[in-house]
Order: C-alpha cells, then sequence, then structure tokens
C-alpha cells in the first residue's frame, strides 16, 4: 500500500478539522497545530487553506460527476442505475466522510472554483433526474415529481458521512441494499 504524502495528510488533517470546526473557523495556525508544525512550514506544501478546500470538494465532486456519467450511459433500467447511484455514495461517503463534510457544507467557499463546482453539481442533478424520468416514462418507478423524489433520495445519500461514523460494525454491502429497499422499493408492504 503506497503511504501518504505529506501534502495527502495535510489534506486528510485539513478535512478533519474543516469537519469539526467548519472551514471559516479554521486557522492556518489550527492546522499546523495539528499537524504538529509550524504554520510557515505548511506552505511548503500547500499554497492556502482555499487551495486545500479545492482539492477536498472538487476532486469529491469529479468522482460523483465520473460515476455519474458511468451509471447514466450504461444499459442499465432505471432501478439498476438508482442502486448504483446508492451504492456510489455509500462507497464515496465511507471513505471520505471529513471530506464529505466539507462538499456539503463548505462549497459555497469556493472563490476561483464556485462556478465549476455549482456546474458539477447541477450536471450531476440533471443526470439523476432524467434516470428518474426515464424509469417513470418506462413504467418502472411511480409517476410523482421526479424533483420530490430527487430531493428525498439526495438528502439521505448527502448525509451519509454524518451517520456512518456513528455504526461501528457497518457492514457496507448491507448498508447499500437497505437503503436501495427504503429509497428505492419504499416502506410499504
Amino acid at each position: 500500500m503506497k503511504s501518504e504524502t505529506r501534502q495527502q495528510e495535510i489534506i486528510r488533517v485539513a478535512a478533519k478539522l474543516f469537519k469539526e470546526k467548519g472551514y471559516s473557523a479554521v486557522t492556518m495556525r489550527d492546522l499546523a497545530k495539528a499537524m504538529g508544525m509550524k504554520a510557515a512550514s505548511l506552505y511548503n506544501h500547500i499554497k492556502s487553506k482555499q487551495d486545500i478546500l479545492k482539492t477536498i470538494i472538487i476532486s469529491l465532486a469529479e468522482e460523483f460527476t465520473e460515476g455519474m456519467q458511468l451509471i447514466q450511459s450504461s444499459d442499465a433500467n432505471c432501478i439498476d442505475k438508482l442502486n448504483k447511484i446508492i451504492e456510489l455514495h455509500v462507497k464515496i461517503s465511507s471513505q471520505n466522510i471529513y471530506g464529505m463534510a466539507s462538499l456539503n457544507n463548505d462549497w459555497m467557499h469556493l472563490e476561483e472554483k464556485l462556478d465549476y463546482y455549482q456546474q458539477l453539481r447541477d450536471d450531476y442533478e440533471n443526470d439523476f433526474r432524467n434516470i428518474l424520468k426515464s424509469g417513470i416514462a418506462s413504467g418502472e418507478i411511480i409517476d410523482i415529481k421526479p424533483d420530490v423524489m430527487l430531493f428525498s433520495i439526495l438528502t439521505t445519500l448527502r448525509s451519509l458521512y454524518m451517520w456512518i461514523p456513528k455504526k461501528e460494525d457497518i457492514n457496507l454491502e448491507e448498508l447499500t441494499n437497505s437503503l436501495s429497499q427504503i429509497l428505492i422499493k419504499g416502506i410499504n408492504n
């Protein structure tokens, strides 16, 4: 297994601090202290706090976008695509708990990359909405407003980063299957 670079370690520790305190409240001095180094030494590895935030959020947004593009372009039916979207969220969220907090809570601080991030998010949501519309058109899913379905499903999936760390012995495959059962098939008998 490849060891973490100092820059990757700084980004990981910063993401944890951003989750705990919020991006705006974290200073370079806080990050340096958490890293056990002087603040000036951080600049040997990173440009700025903004650069760290950009790296965290954009890398995750691009990972979601790439995953969605693969799902959207597949020949799978609507239900299978929705299951794959849930699997994508469980996988990325479980591997990036701290980064997901930044993605959900700190994206508005993305200065020069804000428009790019918003375009990635809009494209992702449009692809998701189109999958839902296709499922309605094919009769695979009920004919309820796609925006309401999108909001309901994404609200749950976007909050996984808060819930997963509270579960000690979580089985990700079981979680994916349970979420699919509840979010796609519903809870009625």
